[in-house]
């Protein structure tokens, strides 16, 4: 759920338009997004267009990029950010999934290309006393631009949008001076892909995976069958069902993502990549192991304790042991 002051804020923006405007643009937008297209560009044509783009796409990059960090988190005890980059940022939904998670951090700098987009980002950060004083960046992202350096550097939703030959560079940007990256990309197989493109270039230059992956290896997952990616349901208020034109209360996004940092850390275990299969008596996991491969494992109620883990077990969960 977004934070209140955030969801506060993005309802005021929103009242300022009729339910009919914004429906039509957040329509366009679903259209471009579902065809893998980019949210922005010419189509954020006017203050509707870029309010119905923040209702349409924020609560869920939120929702993805905070479920992403707190696995992440959960594998760094004692990673206390100061300093975060956030690259194509939008309206600033991962500068506040971040703040949420590192309250430790206190200087923040949001790269975005489209100044129109950055304004609502800015007036949604004033609401928040850790926000108000972020630095926001009109840029475009390219290699080889100058950034400062950071603690922990994030983008969302952005790098499957850049020119394909561009992105291994933009990648190696991102973990410059960076003590964790995190990259976070639509749940389909092209986000996957780009996922798993950038993880291959973090993991070339020394980084260490620590999430979602269980390993530093390639993905063991065979593009073309099937592709690695969490869901994270999020409420939907009755102002965003209306410019949705959704009926149900909730959404589910589907979301891919990557986390490195630059020192080792220790692993145990393993990643569940599907809904456990439940039954009486025993569950099912897929799981991507240390070992890198994925394992289809069963436990039984005669196994106690780990039974007991297994049925309270969710899609994205660590698992504590692969056997």
């Amino acid at each position: 759920m977004l934070p209140d002051d955030l969801r506060t804020a993005l309802d005021q923006v929103l009242s300022r338009y009729s339910p009919h405007d914004l429906s039509r643009s957040v329509a366009l937008l679903t259209e471009r997004y579902r065809a893998g297209h980019s949210a922005e560009g010419a189509h954020l044509r006017t203050e509707a267009d870029i309010a119905a783009y923040a209702a349409y796409r924020m609560p869920a990059t939120y929702a993805a990029a905070v479920t992403a960090m707190r696995q992440a988190a959960a594998l760094t005890p004692g990673f206390a950010p100061r300093t975060h980059l956030d690259a194509g940022g939008g309206t600033g939904a991962a500068i506040w999934a971040a703040s949420q998670i590192w309250p430790s951090l206190r200087h923040v700098t949001v790269v975005e290309r489209d100044p129109d987009v950055i304004d609502l980002g800015k007036r949604l950060a004033r609401t928040s006393p850790a926000l108000r004083g972020a630095t926001w960046r009109h840029a475009s992202l390219r290699p080889g631009m100058g950034r400062p350096a950071a603690d922990l550097v994030t983008m969302s939703y952005a790098l499957g949008e850049l020119r394909e030959a561009d992105r291994p560079e933009i990648v190696r940007w991102l973990a410059a001076r960076a003590a964790m990256v995190l990259v976070v990309e639509p749940g389909t197989p092209a986000g996957h892909a780009v996922i798993c493109a950038a993880r291959d270039v973090l993991a070339a230059d020394g980084m260490n995976i620590v999430a979602p992956c269980p390993h530093d290896g390639p993905c063991p997952i065979v593009p073309g069958r099937d592709w690695c990616h969490f869901s994270v349901r999020l409420p939907r208020s009755a102002l965003h069902r209306r410019v949705k034109d959704a009926t149900l209360s909730f959404e589910d996004e589907k979301f891919s993502y990557v986390a490195a940092t630059a020192d080792r850390r220790p692993r145990a275990g393993a990643r569940i990549l599907r809904h456990p299969r439940k039954r009486k008596g025993m569950v099912s996991l897929r799981l991507c192991t240390e070992e890198n491969e994925i394992r289809d494992v069963v436990v039984t109620k005669r196994q106690g304790d780990l039974y007991r883990q297994a049925r309270d077990a969710g899609w994205g969960d660590r698992w504590p042991r692969a056997e």
